[in-house]
């Protein structure tokens, strides 16, 4: 079991030389996105939440240049501006370089890391991730991702990352060398393991991984109200069932799905950060009981027996 008090709890990120926590606050939340999420996060709730991220056992947070087209960095940066302390020590922000429409050139990329810097009030950015390349034409990204190693070169940035969701495309860009971080989305839950030759790969390679939507976007979070989708998209009906059933197995330990979703990826000695989303200050502190909990190991064996074919993940076939 990972939480706060364990010594486990802060890890070495991969070969950067930076220290995390077992955990990571997502930033995609805090830019309220109600046509995502299915609710809104208001300016003054999200800076709520920073300042309890800021002050609680969290080291760092993640956010992207393409979050509310902007707007979880504003309000990132808000929230520093407002502390007398500023950035408390160790404390790292990792953010993302995103496409501008169909524009991710090298100097797209540059004006991203620029745009990054002025809304957080940060000359720095320890960790900055190539976002969301499978959208485009990997050929054309070339530029962008020379340009992204060019920056950490001149001292622009401290460390480079990957970050997306589709698998085969991640590791055709893991080939290129030169990313230090992988962070893969909705490829890691307890229903979906579709990114684990990916994550074998990033580790053979010196990658540190990071795993984040280990909710498969609320599903395994609030199984009774979800919308019936995974990862962005409807989930097959096997999965809603996986999920129905894992529910139900969870209850009769007393223990909610939620629970056994999160430490799925905490406890994972491959994992060296998962991301996860707060839209109130009082879920860093649920997040923490949540951690300390104690998920007995059947519970543990028979969720795995629990998980749907591969043939319904979003990425286990071809």
């Amino acid at each position: 079991m990972t939480d706060p008090s364990t010594g486990d709890w802060l890890r070495p990120l991969g070969s950067t030389g930076l220290t995390v926590s077992a955990v990571c606050a997502g930033g995609a939340l805090l830019a309220g996105m109600p046509e995502v999420f299915g609710y809104d996060v208001s300016q003054n709730e999200a800076v709520a939440v920073i300042d309890r991220v800021l002050d609680g056992p969290l080291t760092w947070i993640d956010t992207s240049n393409g979050y509310g087209a902007g707007e979880s960095e504003r309000r990132i940066g808000q929230a520093l501006a407002a502390r007398r302390s500023g950035l408390p020590d160790g404390f790292l922000v990792a953010t993302k370089v995103d496409a501008l429409g169909d524009d991710y050139s090298g100097a797209r990329v540059r004006a991203s890391v620029a745009e990054s810097k002025q809304r957080l009030g940060l000359d720095h950015l320890p960790l900055v991730y190539l976002h969301d390349p499978e959208f485009h034409d990997f050929d054309s990204m070339r530029d962008a991702v020379a340009t992204l190693m060019r920056l950490r070169d001149e001292g622009e940035i401290g460390h480079v990352g990957l970050a997306g969701g589709n698998v085969h495309e991640l590791a055709r860009y893991l080939e290129l060398g030169g990313f230090e971080v992988l962070l893969v989305h909705n490829r890691w839950s307890l229903v979906d393991h579709s990114a684990d030759e990916l994550i074998e790969k990033a580790l053979s390679d010196g990658l540190a991984v990071v795993n984040a939507a280990i909710y498969g976007g609320g599903i395994l979070a609030n199984p009774q109200s979800s919308s019936g989708k995974y990862g962005y998209r409807d989930a097959p009906a096997a999965t809603l069932d996986a999920v129905a059933r894992m529910d139900q197995a969870c209850r009769e330990y007393g223990i909610d799905l939620a629970t056994a979703a999160l430490q799925h990826s905490v406890n994972d000695p491959r994992i060296t950060g998962t991301v996860v989303g707060f839209s109130k200050p009082a879920r860093v502190d649920q997040l923490v009981a949540a951690l300390k909990t104690e998920i007995p190991d059947e519970l543990t064996a028979r969720l795995s027996e629990l998980m749907p074919d591969r043939t319904h993940w979003l990425e286990g076939t071809r």
